[in-house]
């Protein structure tokens, strides 16, 4: 309780503050709960928003296990309410238009995906991601495992072999050096993280189609430049806003705008369940030396990490 008035006084002393979530959702009106606590926590408190028959917004990833997610999804579709998972990254400018341009069909069949990053992760070093036991592949790569599976849509992957290592000169304690290799029918997705780079930051994704290809490459993924190229040419076409905080208001606009229209938002839970059943698996694919996975059934994260982020 002091804890949150403490932050009620820092940034909004308007704020009412509750000693329980239960109390909370009684004395509000409110439509939309958004659910920010660590991952072990939530979904007893997505239920509780649930069973309120609230509209929920949760931090992703908000399940740790799958059953226990499909059942959430399950409840919010008996209450005739929406579950929505804050994956913020579909909304990032670089990826919204490579999601926008392979659903339009521009780029004909996508045949490859490949994201590679390399980014200093080591500001966690000391911090409760310390605790996380695969930090860059449960925590960090989610939002790119969640973008593979919107850039090739209409067919799911079959495996997934992944790896980590433990950067020499690393602070952090996770290993920060981590990649995955997913197969899909007639196309393949590759991952490469090293998140103890120092110098040169970089992060470039490509898609490549049976009728055009586009690459996104910045010195982070806040900062990125697009450039299309296919039988016509090459275009740049110029992006406004960032992933930090235009992503952010694109997951939360989207469930508002899903909410007024009766429909499901695209980040509906039992879509992003699909993610976690690819995390889950090149999780347990890192920790089995890197032999193959098959998505969706490895059903609970291996190790429960105790810690996670909440965006």
């Amino acid at each position: 309780m002091s804890k949150a008035e403490s932050c009620r006084q820092t940034f909004y002393p308007e704020a009412d503050v509750f000693d329980s979530a239960r109390e909370l959702l009684a004395a509000t009106a409110a439509e939309v709960v958004d659910i920010t606590t660590h991952p072990a926590q939530r979904p007893a408190l997505v239920e509780l928003a649930l069973l309120a028959d609230r509209h929920v917004l949760s931090q992703k990833p908000f399940v740790l296990d799958l059953d226990e997610g499909e059942r959430l999804a399950a409840l919010a579709d008996e209450r005739g309410t929406i579950l929505a998972v804050n994956h913020n990254g579909r909304w990032a400018p670089h990826f919204a238009y490579l999601r926008r341009a392979v659903s339009g069909g521009h780029l004909g069949q996508v045949v490859s995906v490949d994201f590679s990053l390399q980014f200093d992760h080591n500001w966690t070093a000391g911090t409760p991601f310390d605790t996380v036991q695969h930090l860059i592949l449960y925590d960090f790569a989610i939002h790119w495992f969640d973008m593979l599976l919107q850039l090739v849509p209409d067919r799911p992957p079959e495996t997934v072999s992944a790896a980590v290592r433990h950067s020499p000169t690393q602070r952090s304690r996770p290993p920060l050096l981590a990649s995955a290799l997913v197969t899909f029918p007639d196309a393949l997705g590759t991952l490469s993280f090293n998140a103890d780079t120092r110098f040169e930051p970089w992060d470039r994704t490509t898609v490549v189609g049976s009728e055009a290809t586009i690459t996104s490459e910045g010195v982070d993924y806040n900062q990125q430049r697009v450039r299309v190229s296919g039988a016509g040419g090459t275009v740049m076409p110029e992006l406004t806003g960032s992933w930090f905080d235009d992503g952010f208001h694109g997951a939360m606009a989207e469930l508002l705008r899903a909410i007024e229209e009766g429909r499901r938002p695209i980040h509906d839970a039992a879509d992003t369940l699909r993610s976690l059943e690819l995390c889950f698996a090149a999780v347990a694919s890192a920790d089995a030396g890197g032999l193959p996975v098959v998505p969706g059934s490895v059903r609970r994260l291996p190790g429960l990490a105790p810690q996670g982020a909440g965006g």
